[in-house]
């Protein structure tokens, strides 16, 4: 079959490029806009779906170029900036504008996070990657070691931490608002299970003229196209995304890593319905709890994080007011003095319980600065030479968490015990084989 080309499709779905006009700088800088010598190059590399928040998020910045498999997914972007080069090969479009780009957003499936990011990091580009940042917990050290080695700034896409809600958060947890926090059940209610449709994967339709499916595919071993992948449903296949757990632990367990510094666990132990990993590994089960123990650590004691999606809820904490319930996503915080309640992204809905609790609480004075937005803390560190709030060495070990959740769930039942210096599974040689996947021939990281 005969493939539309990138400028047959670009000519019929874009309007022609207004004229270049050239505002003098006295007149930008007087306006409170960013100067153009002073504006990041920046180029993205996924703009459809979740990347046109990393478009609308940095679109004051100069875009140099964009790259994008789905010429349909990627429309919006398309036509809202005709005059940006775009690309399908990540790889071609680093070696002909190098020069022309300081950073770079990476806005794909999670498949593919770690190899385009490893290149940018190693082309010396400032690097926003959604999350989770990547795939595999070996994928997730080997960039964030490049980082540290080439010294750029780099970002995690969980929005959330630049809230002021996780702030607040993280401040009423130092000042002892509940004391020794001792237990989290967090946990999003639904499910990317596709167990009910593996069996509609034997009929195989032609690949759409406007996807490249090869590059689309990327690292991962090949396969052939089907819809149930592309676009937007690939999180809920286990070769591809990383379930509700990748989808969502960087939100909803991020101000509780941040406030405890719970780092790596200790132990990890997942318990699921319906969902047997060698009939079903194709894809994620739809009930799932796992629970995760953290050693003490500086002056906090042990601590118990139990996760839960779909099928598995969160269960209703004493103390909770009448008529409130646990968030469909969020979590409860379990103290010594009460607890504190919160939604999704970053702290959303923060209440300490009981009530009367809550209401006699003084809070203190903010200790944490205040931000403006994610992808400005992103750009702000570029432009300072600081770290941003969420770079990859918070964001890996966060979500690291993710990964060895899903890796729990392939040996339901058992409790598998991390030693995160030696990245290794310390009882289960059997689990070990799931912290890295093997790319097909061509790819590597």
């Amino acid at each position: 079959m005969s493939r539309i080309s990138r400028r047959a499709f670009l000519s019929s779905v874009l309007p022609a490029a207004a004229a270049v006009q050239i505002v003098p700088r006295h007149i930008i800088a007087a306006s409170g806009q960013t100067p153009p010598s002073e504006k990041v190059n920046v180029a993205i590399v996924g703009v459809g779906g979740r990347g046109w928040a990393s478009v609308e998020g940095l679109r004051h910045e100069n875009f140099t170029a964009f790259c994008e498999v789905d010429l349909v997914r990627g429309e919006q972007a398309l036509r809202t900036f005709p005059n940006v080069p775009v690309y399908s090969d990540y790889r071609r479009m680093f070696d002909e504008r190098e020069k022309e780009i300081d950073a770079v957003a990476v806005c794909t499936p999670d498949h593919t996070h770690a190899v385009i990011s490893l290149e940018a990091i190693r082309r010396g580009k400032h690097l926003f990657c959604e999350k989770p940042l990547a795939h595999t917990v070996h994928e997730v050290r080997t960039l964030m070691k490049a980082a540290a080695e080439h010294d750029v700034v780099t970002q995690l896409g969980n929005q959330g931490h630049s809230f002021g809600d996780i702030r607040r958060f993280c401040e009423w947890v130092w000042d002892g608002a509940i004391g020794q926090v001792h237990t989290v059940h967090a946990g999003c209610n639904n499910s990317y299970s596709r167990v009910g449709q593996l069996g509609q994967l034997n009929e195989r339709p032609p690949v759409p003229d406007t996807l490249d499916w090869d590059l689309w595919l990327g690292p991962v071993q090949e396969r052939a196209y089907h819809p149930m992948y592309v676009p937007g449903k690939w999180r809920g296949w286990s070769a591809f995304g990383s379930g509700i757990i990748g989808d969502w632990i960087c939100h909803v367990v991020d101000p509780v890593f941040w406030a405890l510094d719970l780092g790596a666990p200790e132990t990890v132990q997942a318990e699921v319905d319906g969902y047997d990993p060698k009939q079903h590994g194709e894809t994620f089960p739809g009930a799932v709890r796992v629970t995760y123990t953290f050693g003490s650590k500086g002056s906090r004691g042990p601590v118990t994080l139990h996760w839960y999606s779909g099928g598995k809820r969160m269960p209703r904490p004493d103390g909770l007011p009448e008529g409130q319930n646990v968030p469909d996503i969020g979590a409860t915080v379990l103290g010594e003095r009460g607890g504190i309640v919160y939604g999704s992204h970053g702290a959303g809905g923060l209440r300490i319980f009981p009530e009367e609790q809550m209401q006699a609480y003084k809070q203190p004075e903010p200790t944490l600065p205040r931000v403006p937005g994610h992808h400005q803390d992103f750009l702000d560190a570029i432009r300072s030479g600081k770290k941003a709030g969420s770079d990859f060495a918070y964001g890996g070990p966060l979500t690291e968490l993710a990964l060895l959740g899903i890796i729990g769930m392939r040996f339901p039942g058992q409790r598998l015990e991390w030693d995160s210096r030696a990245v290794r599974f310390a009882n289960h040689p059997e689990a070990n084989r799931w912290l890295q996947s093997a790319y097909r021939d061509g790819w590597a990281l």
